[in-house]
């Protein structure tokens, strides 16, 4: 589907004239922006990965392996459903800090419903919450074979048939890795931008979502990454 959508993004140019297209991808996005860069290497310019998970195991392994366990045990609800159901998914990221969850609805409550802040609030959790269903077979490979196995670092992870190896990406990668992040431990995305033979590399004061979102995502995330792509598209070059 990715590739399909490359390509309808590569017959609509930008002003009439063809421009250079840049695959981003935001943590588990950005895993699968790798597969579609590698596979369609000569259609773009570079790759943007944010909070992208590469190596499970290099920190926390533990929790990685514990993740990996409770995906085996939802094999009955996969295969009676043929999907990990959305709020299924919902249990295993408030799995991460279980009282941050508590934490923010109490500072909530001390709002006024009607201020910015409180819309704020529930605008971003509208959009956290907004998930769709996990088909049973990605499920099965994210939680067992990423977190269990960690097939991602061993470029034992297969699409189309072939290992997805970011060692071959030759083009310019830029890796944005929150500080802060709990969601994917700044180490196993780090291992991803090690790998990566053209890559830069940020480390914004942010979590995974506050990257995103918060109010420190413009200057410390998207007014560096425009920066980036200016750079290699050649638009901040003087004329």
């Amino acid at each position: 589907r990715l590739e399909r959508a490359l390509e309808a993004v590569a017959q609509e140019p930008a002003n009439g004239k063809p421009g250079p297209i840049f695959a981003v991808g935001y943590c588990m996005g950005g895993n699968l922006a790798l597969a579609l860069a590698l596979r369609r290497q000569a259609m773009l310019a570079g790759l943007i990965l944010l909070a992208t998970p590469w190596d499970f195991h290099v920190e926390n392994q533990e929790h990685a392996l514990m993740l990996a366990e409770i995906g085996r045990g939802l094999e009955p609800a996969l295969q009676l459903f043929g999907e990990l159901p959305v709020d299924l998914l919902q249990v295993f990221f408030s799995g991460f800090d279980p009282f941050q969850i508590l934490r923010k609805f109490q500072g909530f409550g001390t709002l006024d419903p009607a201020s910015p802040n409180a819309q704020k609030f529930v605008a971003l959790e509208d959009w956290l919450n907004d998930g769709t269903a996990v088909a049973a077979a990605i499920a099965r490979e994210c939680l067992i074979g990423w977190y269990g196995e960690n097939r991602t670092a061993k470029n034992q992870w297969l699409v189309g048939g072939e290992p997805v190896d970011p060692s071959k990406f030759m083009k310019p990668a830029l890796s944005l890795i929150p500080a802060g992040d709990r969601i994917v431990p700044p180490k196993s995305a780090l291992a991803l931008a090690d790998a990566l033979p053209k890559s830069e590399r940020l480390l914004p004061t942010a979590g995974h979502i506050g990257m995103m979102a918060g109010r420190g995502a413009l200057p410390l995330v998207w007014e560096p990454l425009k920066k980036w792509v200016g750079d290699v598209a050649g638009w901040n070059r003087a004329s």
